[in-house]
């Protein structure tokens, strides 16, 4: 079975969307044994936005169902696409899916890019339209970096749970099984995720 562990390392310098929690880790030595105290927001690394990130009242990410974030996946291979997933570079490419996760040159980059690919306000209706219930990407944010937050509220506000800052760089486009599951921080807007893909035939 092949799997992919499409997380990025969780680590002092990992990249960080501009106003984020820079995560620090400090070990204590107590003699027989060591812990790490870390400090962390709740949107490091790769991470879940629960719908409570942008919409009040939202889900907190402890309530957010498991089962939307395992199960069939669809990795979408965008690479070629500049700053803007319009409706065109997805259309016929969502039917049957209920979880997406978009592949684009970001994946791998070591460095926040102001320019990194996001969807337009356009292609999240046409997803929220397709039934997905979990949207992934692995830029920084599903939505650009000068946006006004309307694809987070559109996304969320319709149950849509987010993953972002993935890594797909070594993940070729088709059909998996997914598990990407949150810390369960009660009441919580988000959460870092160990998110895995694996082999649709080898679906347990």
């Amino acid at each position: 079975m092949t799997i992919y562990d499409i997380t990025r390392d969780l680590s002092g310098d990992a990249v960080l969307y501009p106003g984020d929690v820079r995560p620090r880790f400090h070990e204590i030595d107590n003699g027989q044994y060591r812990v790490t105290e870390m400090v962390l927001g709740s949107h490091t690394g790769t991470h879940i936005d629960a719908p409570s990130h942008y919409i009040e009242g939202g889900l907190t990410v402890d309530e957010i169902p498991p089962a939307v974030l395992m199960g069939p996946a669809r990795v979408l291979d965008c690479s070629d696409i500049g700053e803007v997933i319009e409706p065109g570079h997805l259309a016929g490419r969502l039917d049957g899916a209920r979880t997406i996760l978009i592949k684009t040159w970001f994946s791998g980059r070591r460095e926040f890019d102001p320019g990194y690919p996001a969807l337009s306000p356009e292609a999240a209706e046409m997803t929220v339209e397709a039934g997905i219930v979990c949207l992934g990407i692995d830029t920084p944010s599903i939505e650009s970096f000068n946006g006004d937050g309307s694809v987070h509220r559109l996304l969320l506000g319709s149950g849509t749970v987010i993953l972002e800052l993935l890594d797909l760089s070594s993940v070729p486009e088709g059909d998996y099984h997914m598990t990407a599951l949150p810390l369960r921080l009660k009441g919580i807007d988000g959460s870092p995720v160990r998110a895995i893909l694996s082999d649709m035939e080898e679906e347990p």
